[in-house]
């Protein structure tokens, strides 16, 4: 996923250790061109453990980006489920196993009971590109609405949809973008809405018969719009007027990380069509999935087969369950919620002119960096840069890179709140 940082790594634009240096030569060489680094001096990792990120030379890195490993690096409990089921059995879904209907059976109860089904893929862009085969079928429409800095995917459907890839990855002529739902443009709930109607006139105009809205329902590459809970009621009514379909996008905000709710969507009170899942949900493991309301697959079902190799397998569902035990035993639903207030609060503590609105929800930050009354993507990458040299990470994000993107695992506690909010005053102080 693109994050527009102006600090990512350019290959001599510093001086490097002689290891990192041959570290770059050779990623270089083997993977070619289109691979970026994060940071003015990239970071070498080799361990993790919990919210930590370990170097070759067994420096710590305090990991407040990173929401794969949602549960924490190398959790022990998935690590476990991880290694049982694949010293057992590691297959598809076409033969019959109890693994992946127990964890289907169990994932689905954390939904509205009119989200019925679940299917099974690798990657969230594989979750997001099948919503849109679902939603073709079932609506005849092809038009998509996503918001001006959404990132969805990247596969050649959904990077179509995905504009913060950047102007080297064209949209489609069947999309549409919307303005982010941001508060201090007028009332979310009103404006987001009349932007949608107006994309979906735009589309009819053009004799493209709309298909779905799809939102990350934390708006993280366009900045972290959270607030207030509730704005997307009338933008899904309005797609579904004109018939077409709601697509919630969890792979940033789900599996608890709002605090509030286990999925963003319930912050609004909307029920969607589908929703798409992905990183967290394996802590690591590439697991994904698009849960969805019988209607949307039925006329795609009685059709098309659907098959995916990996999606589904055992060894994969098994792993998927163990992360849900996790976050249920460890109460990291309402650690999100706790100890994201206690965050909150030491973040809007911090009396910096160059620091702006917060916008959050849970163990989701994002944190405008200003000059004056005017983004500050050059001060944001300072920042970012200044928090890695103090073994912090973190991200920019938003269509103009100025906002501080802040994730941690959800088993971050208060002393790391304490440990981030010391070494982010000592950064703030020399950059």
């Amino acid at each position: 996923m693109r994050d527009p940082m102006p600090n990512a790594f350019v290959a001599g634009a510093v001086d490097l250790p002689e290891v990192e240096a041959a570290l770059v030569a050779r990623r270089q060489r083997v993977l070619g061109p289109a691979y970026r680094l994060f940071y003015e001096t990239p970071v070498h990792l080799v361990r993790g453990e919990g919210v930590w990120l370990f170097d070759p030379e067994g420096n710590a890195y305090l990991d407040a980006y990173n929401n794969v490993a949602s549960v924490g690096h190398c959790h022990p409990h998935v690590l476990a489920a991880t290694a049982r089921q694949a010293a057992q059995l590691a297959s598809h879904t076409r033969y019959l196993h109890d693994t992946v209907l127990s964890y289907g059976e169990k994932l689905l109860s954390y939904f509205p009971s009119e989200l019925c089904h679940v299917m099974f893929t690798c990657t969230g862009s594989e979750a997001n590109d099948l919503a849109i085969r679902l939603a073709r079928a079932a609506t005849g429409g092809t038009g998509v609405i996503v918001t001006e800095n959404a990132y969805h995917g990247v596969t050649a459907a959904v990077a179509e949809f995905s504009p913060s890839l950047g102007p080297g990855v064209p949209l489609g002529a069947h999309v549409r973008t919307v303005p982010a739902p941001d508060a201090r443009a007028g009332d979310p709930a009103v404006t987001f809405t009349a932007h949608v109607q107006a994309a979906i006139d735009d589309l009819l105009r053009h004799g493209i018969k709309p298909a779905v809205l799809i939102v990350d329902t934390i708006f993280s590459s366009d900045g972290v719009f959270a607030q207030p809970a509730g704005f997307l009621k009338g933008a899904v009514a309005a797609i579904r007027a004109a018939g077409g379909l709601f697509i919630a996008d969890e792979v940033q905000p789900g599996f608890g990380r709002t605090g509030a709710a286990m999925w963003g969507f319930q912050r609004h009170g909307v029920v969607p069509d589908m929703v798409s899942l992905g990183k967290p949900m394996g802590n690591g493991y590439p697991v994904a999935g698009l849960v969805m309301q019988p209607h949307v697959v039925a006329d795609f079902g009685g059709k098309a087969r659907y098959f995916n190799t990996f999606g589904g397998n055992a060894v994969a569902c098994a792993t998927a369950m163990a992360v849900l035990e996790v976050v249920e035993g460890e109460g990291l639903q309402e650690n999100a919620r706790k100890v994201g207030a206690e965050f909150a609060a030491a973040l809007r503590g911090l009396r910096d002119p160059r620091l702006g609105e917060l916008r959050d929800a849970g163990l989701f930050f994002g944190l405008d960096v200003l000059d004056g009354d005017r983004p500050d993507a050059a001060m944001a990458a300072r920042i970012v840069n200044g928090l890695r040299d103090e073994r912090v990470l973190i991200s920019a994000t938003g269509p103009k890179g100025h906002v501080l993107k802040i994730r941690p695992p959800l088993v971050f506690s208060g002393d790391h709140v304490g440990i981030f909010a010391e070494r982010l005053v000592r950064v703030l102080a020399r950059v």
